[in-house]
């Protein structure tokens, strides 16, 4: 008898696996996913990488079995970052799996699959025909196989990984810093260890012992409440700035001297001011939509081309790709560069950051003054039953007001002289999504009462 066809549509997203271990997958549903990225991507070899957490290496194990199966070579690399295995996909010219549930809980897990060169794939480069091909496969004994099975082999890519960031940044001139890091129980206390070895550095360590429960507080630094615990090591050890990590390692979050955090906006206008510098000032810097009006400032300033992209990282790489954008930014904290195929690197970012502190005397919140010029609201969610409802009614207040731009890339972008807002549904819970920015707080305030009252009514 055949077994069930299993329904993959709560877990397979937009641009990777996700989901809880073993209620919605497993290690039989993973090496059918290794099977099915063997067969769509054509390859002969693959790299794999895992996380923390207590299902990884089981899952990427199956994985690999799966992909072998199908006569291809696998290249484990074990425990990494989610960037440590975009670096081995670009270094080693090999598509890869990378198994994260990033900041989730500890009891799901995922998949972030990309090409050769750490091209992404998503639900329309890939992700879909994927599914098919598990969801096919799952309701007979056994995927298809190729007579030849390929090898696992294991290789260590960490100190590659770490030279390559550090031949990107010119760190020749910084002074000794002192950082306190908090790596949330996440990779990155397996990754800055190494990266930041060579380099004049006090580092405080915070949470640095690898455990996929997280036991201390959750691995995501965009929430307020996870930063705590950095804040007031930054102010008690009077350290010169604060790095706190995600579960998989791929963002950063930057608090200063003061304990105060950083807006990712003013990170991404610093990184692209740096980057333009390194690339004889010029060249397009990719931002997202809701990232501050500094950004396309200081890009223009530094001679660079701003370019406004959706929010989302598919469309920051594929625009990466078709303007040849020497960086990319978003507004939760994830950086993107030329120069690492394009790829997310939180830990690059960090060390712009490290080099642009340490290569002057003064503090971190003096120096980023410069790149963070508004007020933002932060995001704001809003519980709605009618998503589509609100947003016409918001558009309607707004439009044709003199002085008033409105614009519908993501969501719905309202600007005027002094501020703008953007709303956005969320597409997964009955939320919007509202951020605003001003010229100061008082004019930023009364903005977003007046576009909550709109949303809330």
């Amino acid at each position: 008898m055949a077994a069930e066809r299993a329904d993959l549509s709560q877990i397979v997203k937009a641009y990777d696996v996700r989901g809880v271990v073993p209620d919605q997958w497993d290690e039989s549903l993973a090496e059918l996913f290794g099977a099915a990225f063997a067969q769509v991507t054509g390859a002969d070899a693959i790299v794999t990488g895992h996380d923390m957490r207590p299902s990884s290496p089981g899952l990427s194990r199956a994985f690999a079995r799966g992909a072998a199966a199908r006569g291809v070579d696998v290249t484990e690399i074990g425990l990494c970052s989610t960037d440590q295995l975009y670096f081995a996909s670009g270094h080693l010219g090999l598509p890869g799996a990378m198994f994260t549930a990033s900041h989730n809980p500890a009891r799901y897990n995922g998949i972030k699959m990309c090409r050769a060169g750490a091209a992404p794939v998503g639900q329309d480069t890939g992700l879909a025909e994927i599914r098919a091909l598990v969801e096919e496969w799952s309701a007979t004994p056994a995927a298809p196989t190729t007579g030849r099975t390929g090898t696992l082999t294991w290789r260590d890519t960490l100190k590659d990984y770490a030279a390559h960031l550090l031949s990107l940044v010119d760190l020749s001139a910084m002074r000794p810093l002192k950082v306190v890091v908090d790596a949330g129980n996440g990779m990155g206390g397996h990754t800055v260890p190494t990266v930041f070895a060579p380099l004049p550095l006090t580092v405080v360590p915070l949470y640095f012992e690898l455990d996929g429960t997280f036991p201390n507080h959750e691995a995501n630094p965009l929430d307020p409440k996870n930063l705590v615990d950095l804040q007031a090591k930054v102010r008690e050890t009077g350290a010169d700035l604060g790095l706190a990590f995600d579960g998989d390692a791929d963002r950063c979050f930057v608090v200063d001297e003061r304990g105060e955090g950083i807006s990712p906006s003013a990170i991404t206008a610093l990184v692209a001011a740096r980057e333009l510098a390194r690339n004889g000032g010029e060249g397009a810097v990719i931002h997202n939509l809701i990232t501050s009006w500094s950004v396309p400032e200081v890009v223009r300033e530094h001679g660079g081309t701003p370019v406004r992209t959706r929010v989302g990282h598919s469309f920051i790489k594929e625009e990466m790709a078709r303007t040849g954008a020497i960086f990319g930014g978003e507004h939760s904290a994830h950086y993107y560069f030329r120069d690492f195929w394009n790829a997310d690197t939180g830990m690059l970012a960090a060390l712009h950051v490290l080099a642009a502190l340490g290569g002057q005397e003064g503090t971190l919140s003096g120096l980023v003054a410069e790149y963070d010029r508004y007020t933002g609201s932060g995001e704001i969610n809003s519980t709605v039953d009618d998503q589509a409802g609100r947003m016409a009614a918001v558009k309607a207040a707004y439009a044709g007001r003199e002085g008033v731009t409105i614009d519908e890339l993501d969501g719905l972008t309202v600007t005027a002289a002094d501020w703008w807002f953007n709303l956005r549904p969320s597409n997964t819970e009955p939320l919007l999504r509202l951020n605003v920015e001003a010229r100061d707080e008082p004019t930023m305030t009364k903005t977003r009462d007046e576009a909550l009252a709109l949303i809330r009514a």
